[in-house]
């Protein structure tokens, strides 16, 4: 077994998701399923684990009990080693009150940290959708000497305004960090170019610890990781970038290499869908060098009958397309599709009935949701929208166990 630093992981997953809603409504955003097969939550956990970190504390608050029982179920680790990934809630250890902010809810953790003891602390978000090998940020990080490292992804200048940026010296080391600024600062090599956060961080253990601490005092802050926390070690020269484009995962294709993808709202999360189902799709779920692990469920093979066709789409286990026509959508496991029905650019969810002759359009249908023989979906916007919610890029998104 190779010897390697002692690295305590923390998933940052209490975000409410609220751009996401209806798929939010009822859980927490990196609780959502993806990709046919997974949770958002599934890619940070494949990447820290592929990489060989296996002491992961995953911080819940918002609607987690789904959240909470796909980790304990899914993400059972023998123990034998030490290992473990551990939903933590909010425990109110400093008082009654919430988490505040992404800082706030590590400081109301530091119990956790205490208890492990590592050297260096990966903290990363739960809610994108990317592979990485966070074993090579780590070793930069130790060979920098910096108290903190912010992994970016190159972006361009004109697009990243709806970024936190990160403007960075030829060493590496970030000069400043910019919550979403009106004139980006470009890249070291590239003017044309910004690097973006990518809400990933190494810390050396110390250094966040007291950085949170210090920042808990602070009446102004929002005690946020992005907005108070990086500026904040920013200014005491202790920051470093790692550029995304370094990492090198195993078994990428030149086309999903360097892909990462923030499904923070309705149309990004549907947009990641239909990067999935091309013939050479731009994100590739079938790297068996790198996989993503998500819930294993015990459903049958998928059956196509009387005709039933899928075309550019992913199909879950469990599904049945009984004379039904599937084209560029993902299904997720345990979807009926009916004789006649056509499904066309489209997510959906587990349990998903769809009844004869109906007709769903650039939709998306929660888990368990129901539409009556006939139905037509994302046809008529206009009437979609009196029913449900539509979002500006004209995705009709259906929330769990809707009948229609």
């Amino acid at each position: 077994m190779r010897s390697q630093p002692h690295v305590l992981g923390i998933v940052l997953a209490g975000g409410a998701g609220k751009r996401l809603f209806p798929l939010t409504a009822d859980r927490a955003k990196p609780a959502v399923p993806f990709g046919g097969a997974y949770r958002l939550i599934d890619f940070v956990l494949s990447n820290l684990v592929n990489a060989g970190y296996l002491r992961i504390c995953v911080l819940t608050q918002y609607k987690s009990h789904s959240l909470d029982r796909h980790i304990s179920q899914t993400w059972r680790l023998s123990g034998f080693g030490g290992e473990y990934i551990t939903p933590v809630p909010a425990q109110q250890r400093l008082g009654p009150r919430w988490y505040t902010g992404s800082a706030d809810a590590i400081l109301q953790s530091l119990n956790l940290i205490y208890d492990e003891d590592p050297e260096y602390i990966v903290v990363f978000g739960a809610d994108h959708v990317y592979r990485m090998d966070p074993e090579q940020m780590v070793q930069q990080h130790i060979d920098s000497g910096a108290g903190v490292t912010v992994a970016g992804i190159r972006v361009p200048r004109r697009e990243a305004s709806a970024f936190g940026c990160i403007d960075s010296d030829e060493s590496g080391r970030i000069t400043q960090f910019l919550e979403k600024p009106a004139h980006p600062p470009g890249t070291p090599d590239d003017p044309n170019m910004t690097f973006a956060s990518m809400g990933n961080y190494v810390f050396t253990t110390k250094v966040l610890v007291d950085s949170i601490r210090a920042d808990s005092e602070n009446t102004d802050s929002d005690h946020d990781m992005g907005g108070d926390i990086i500026p904040q070690l920013v200014e005491k020269g202790e920051a470093a970038v790692y550029d995304f484009k370094d990492n090198v995962v195993p078994g990428a294709t030149d086309r999903d290499r360097g892909y990462w993808r923030d499904v923070g709202t309705i149309d990004a999360f549907y947009d990641a869908h239909m990067d999935l189902v091309s013939v050479h799709p731009v994100f590739n779920l079938y790297n068996r060098r790198w996989p993503i692990r998500g819930e294993a469920e015990n459903f049958p093979p998928a059956k196509f009958v009387q005709g039933g066709l899928a075309q550019e789409s992913v199909v879950g286990a469990g599904c049945i397309l009984s004379a039904a026509t599937v084209r560029n959508s993902v299904l997720s496991s345990n979807v009926y599709i009916e004789e006649g029905a056509t499904v066309e650019g489209s997510v959906i969810m587990p349990g998903v009935r769809i009844g004869r002759g109906a007709v769903v359009r650039k939709s998306i249908l929660d888990k368990n949701v129901v539409v009556n023989d006939g139905e037509i979906i994302g046809v008529d916007l206009e009437r979609d929208r009196q029913r449900f919610a539509v979002s500006t890029g004209g995705v009709v998104a259906i929330g769990k166990g809707v009948w229609i």
